[in-house]
């Protein structure tokens, strides 16, 4: 029951924050006189007044977090903080319904991408601003951020810190108290979302653009300011540009830490998630060029590579820009970049599904199984570099893995059996669940996901939520034996 109290406590915090986040949104509006000024006065009031009644009834709770709590305010902050969010949308958008203005929160804050809005051109600046916003400041978690805040109440974050980053995480030069690890990290993130505005501003962009695109971009949460997205723009610059970025992006950011501090390049040399992410995404920009080239889709192998190198490693690292219309091309390469966007990103990165180093952990495992098939005494550990996997990780592994494909799969049916056609439930299930945002046919990137009922929506903005927190965090809590002592 005291855990209750020191949840609402820190969910008071975080809608408190969110109300100081509107006001760089509120700033942009009144001195852009784009006329939603009062919406973000009003949101910023209502949702300030929500948090400080809730951190203030609660400012005598106990500051301590169970491992079960610290699971719990995982999945309350990305299920309720959503909502908070919506106020500025349905303040400004008196036609938007609240399922709709949720799905478009959810997907910025889960760094989707996903959009319900269309006329994003001429969308108030203010509101562009703020989609965007919630992309970078979701791009690291926002759990994450708050690991460097819940220290200063007595609240250690280990806990959620576990709850939100499940899997493997790099330990060896980071700082060593995780409100440290957490602050580095945000540091290096900043800095090179300065690096990617300063770039695409460069490039061609004016500054609002750079902003909007370097946030979406690092966040890997693809939205963007025009209806046709970075295809808008028609630039091969601003397309490297982006391209770039959204690599650095879906690498693990401690790999970054730590080559930033040494000053050197071999930390992504030595990172073996990097290595193979790389690889994967580099050699299947070529395939697809070639298939493309065959195809007839584009005149001369230059032109396919460069439209199938952005396209392709925007849906692979999970950003889910788009400067093409890829439904109309042939189906291998637009279903090989959803496949991709499955298990390209790292850990450690802002990008979603698998990650790499599960993938990595798999392969080795079933080559495992097949030496020991062909041995069956040998004693062969399973090694990624110099490490040693231990059974249980392995374990952990495949059993997420199993409940990954299985959510896949119920919430691929579930849109069919709200008729939903099979390609438009199956890539907006993927494109959701791995955070990449626009999927094929129906929610493809000329399109978007406003074409949904209600029904298909929520089940789409909750596949977003699954993905996000790894299926662990939000499943754990229907598991009767979590709640045991």
């Amino acid at each position: 029951m005291r855990s209750i109290f020191t949840l609402i406590h820190v969910l008071g915090l975080v809608t408190m924050g969110f109300s100081g986040l509107m006001m760089t949104c509120f700033l942009t509006s009144y001195f852009n006189n784009d006329g939603v000024t009062q919406a973000f006065s009003d949101a910023m009031l209502i949702s300030f007044g929500i948090g400080a009644l809730m951190f203030l009834s609660t400012l005598k709770s106990p500051k301590k977090l169970s491992r079960q709590a610290g699971f719990l305010l995982v999945a309350m902050t990305w299920s309720l903080s959503p909502m908070i969010c919506t106020l500025p949308l349905l303040l400004a958008l008196p036609n938007l319904t609240f399922v709709d203005a949720y799905f478009e929160t959810m997907s910025g804050l889960t760094t989707t991408g996903a959009t319900i809005l269309s006329g994003l051109d001429t969308l108030p600046m203010s509101l562009n601003l703020w989609r965007h916003e919630l992309n970078w400041i979701a791009g690291m978690g926002i759990i994450i951020f708050a690991i460097a805040i819940l220290p200063m109440l007595g609240i250690g974050g280990m806990q959620l810190y576990k709850a939100e980053a499940p899997g493997s995480v790099k330990e060896s030069d980071l700082p060593p108290r995780i409100a440290q690890t957490a602050k580095a990290l945000w540091i290096v993130y900043a800095g090179i979302s300065l690096a990617c505005i300063l770039s695409l501003k460069l490039a061609g962009m004016n500054w609002f653009d750079a902003i909007c695109h370097a946030f979406s971009a690092m966040s890997l949460g693809g939205m963007s300011t025009h209806d046709n997205s970075v295809g808008f723009f028609n630039s091969v610059p601003i397309e490297v540009v982006l391209t770039i970025f959204q690599l650095l992006a879906a690498i693990n950011f401690a790999t970054h830490f730590v080559a930033l501090r040494k000053f050197s390049l071999r930390p992504y040399s030595v990172d073996m998630e990097a290595r193979y992410f790389l690889l994967l995404v580099l050699s299947s920009c070529l395939l697809a060029a070639g298939v493309l080239q065959y195809e007839g889709t584009y005149p001369d192998f230059l032109t396919a590579l460069r439209h199938a190198s952005f396209n392709l490693v925007t849906i692979a690292t999970d950003c889910g820009f788009a400067s093409q219309d890829f439904n109309q091309w042939p189906v291998f390469v637009p279903v090989w970049m959803l496949f991709l966007s499955c298990l390209s990103a790292s850990s450690g990165s802002t990008g979603g599904g698998i990650r790499m180093i599960r993938t990595i952990i798999l392969i080795k495992q079933a080559r495992l199984e097949m030496f020991k098939f062909i041995h069956p005494f040998a004693i062969r550990p399973m090694k990624i570099g110099d490490a040693i996997i231990s059974n249980n990780i392995i374990t952990s592994v495949m059993g997420f893995i199993f409940l990954y494909f299985i959510c896949i799969v119920i919430l691929i049916f579930s849109l069919l059996l709200s008729g939903l056609d099979f390609m438009s439930s199956f890539s907006a299930i993927i494109a959701c669940f791995n955070n990449a945002g626009p999927g094929l046919n129906l929610v493809g990137p000329a399109t978007n996901y406003s074409v949904l009922n209600d029904f298909q929506t929520g089940i789409c903005t909750f596949a977003m939520l699954l993905g996000r927190v790894q299926i662990f965090s939000i499943i754990i809590l229907f598991v009767p034996e979590f709640w045991r002592k």
